[in-house]
C-alpha cells in the first residue's frame, strides 16, 4: 500500500486490519523471547570507553550503541577507534565481555539542499560507515532531519530519499546498513513510510524512536508499527512526564509515554534488534547520573518482561 497521496489526517480512515495484525495475542507469543539490550553513550558523555565497557557487562547488557566518547560526538576521532591498533584493542575488550557495538550514531542529517553542507553531511555519514565495516557494526545512524522553509515538502523528501539511496549504496559492498531515526520534523508515518517505500534499498531501514513520534504526533505505536514495522531494525527507548509543564526524561517505567506499548509490539513480533535505552544526558545534563539511569533500564526491562510472560 503506498502512502504518496495520503495527507497525515488520512490515517484515521485507514484499513484497519494493518493494526490488528500488528497485534498478535500474547498467548502466541514465543516464551523464551530474550530482548536484546544497549544503550547509547549519549546517555554517558564523560565516561571512557572502558568504563563504558565495563558498565555495560557489569549491567547485563548485550551490546553498545556509540554516540561519541568524552563529548567528541566524531567516532573516528575518538581514542578508541582512532586507528586500527586501536580498533583490535577496543573490539577485543569488548568480545572479552561478551558485547557488541551495535550501531554507530553519526550527526549526518539529509535534509540539506545540494552544496557544501549537504557533502559534508554525506562525508561524514561515509566515514561512519567505513569505521562500522572495521567494526562488525551492522548500522549507522543518520538523521532526516527538518523542513526548511525554503525548500518545499516534496523536495526535502526528495534530498532525504537520495541521500538515503547514496548512503546505502555506499554501504553495500561493507555489510553495513544505513539506518534513518525517526526523528526532527520528520516523526509522522505517512513522511516516513514514502520515504523508505521510495528509497527502496536493501541497506536502508529504519530506528524506531517511538517516544520522538508519539511525543509530536500521538500516533498510537500499533499504528505506526503496522506500516513501518518492515523497516524498523534498531529502537531508541526512552521514558518522560511532564513536570512542572515541561516534558522531562524520566527512568523508564515512571513517565507517562506510550513506550511499552511500542516494545510490546515488537515483542509480539519477535523484533530480533537491540532495545537501545537513549538516555540523552549529553543534551539535557539536569536528568539523572547515568550510574543511575543506565543501571535502572535493563532492571525494568525485565521487570516488565517477567510480568509479561515472554
Amino acid at each position: 500500500m503506498s502512502l504518496k497521496k495520503f495527507q497525515r489526517r488520512d490515517f484515521i480512515k485507514l484499513n484497519s486490519g494493518l493494526l490488528l495484525a500488528a497485534a498478535i495475542p500474547s498467548s502466541l507469543v514465543n516464551k523464551k523471547y530474550k530482548p536484546l539490550l544497549s544503550f547509547s553513550t549519549l546517555g554517558c558523555p564523560d565516561w571512557p570507553f572502558e568504563k563504558i565497557v565495563d558498565f555495560a557487562a557489569e549491567n547485563n547488557y548485550d551490546g553498545i550503541e556509540f554516540r561519541g566518547i568524552e563529548r567528541e560526538l566524531d567516532l573516528t576521532k575518538c581514542k578508541a577507534f582512532i586507528n586500527d591498533e586501536a580498533i583490535a584493542a577496543s573490539l577485543k575488550l569488548m568480545q572479552g565481555k561478551n558485547l557488541k557495538v551495535v550501531d554507530l550514531g553519526s550527526s549526518c542529517e539529509l535534509h540539506h539542499a545540494e552544496g557544501e553542507e549537504r557533502q559534508k553531511n554525506l562525508d561524514d555519514a561515509k566515514s561512519f560507515i567505513d569505521l562500522a565495516q572495521k567494526l562488525n557494526c551492522p548500522y549507522i545512524r543518520v538523521f532526516p532531519n527538518d523542513f526548511p522553509d525554503n525548500q518545499t515538502h516534496e523536495q526535502t523528501i526528495q534530498l532525504i530519499i537520495e541521500g538515503l539511496q547514496y548512503l546505502g549504496d555506499y554501504a553495500s559492498d561493507k555489510n553495513v546498513t544505513v539506518l534513518l531515526e525517526t526523528h526532527g520534523k520528520i516523526v509522522y508515518t505517512a513522511d516516513l513510510l514514502n520515504i523508505m517505500q521510495q528509497t527502496n534499498h536493501p541497506h536502508t531501514g529504519l530506528v524506531w524512536d517511538a517516544y520522538n513520534m508519539w511525543s509530536v504526533t500521538k500516533e498510537p505505536p500499533a499504528q505506526v508499527y503496522a506500516f513501518l514495522r518492515n523497516y524498523i531494525k534498531h529502537t531508541h527507548i526512552k521514558d518522560a512526564r511532564l513536570i512542572n509543564g515541561k516534558e522531562q526524561y524520566v527512568l523508564l517505567g515512571t513517565g507517562d509515554s506510550a513506550i511499552f506499548e511500542a516494545i510490546d509490539l515488537l515483542a509480539k513480533n519477535h523484533y530480533e534488534g537491540y532495545y537501545s535505552f537513549e538516555w540523552e544526558k549529553l543534551w539535557h545534563p539536569e536528568i539523572d547520573d547515568p550510574a543511575v539511569a543506565i543501571a535502572q533500564y535493563p532492571k525494568a526491562m525485565k521487570e516488565h518482561f517477567d510480568r509479561f510472560r515472554l
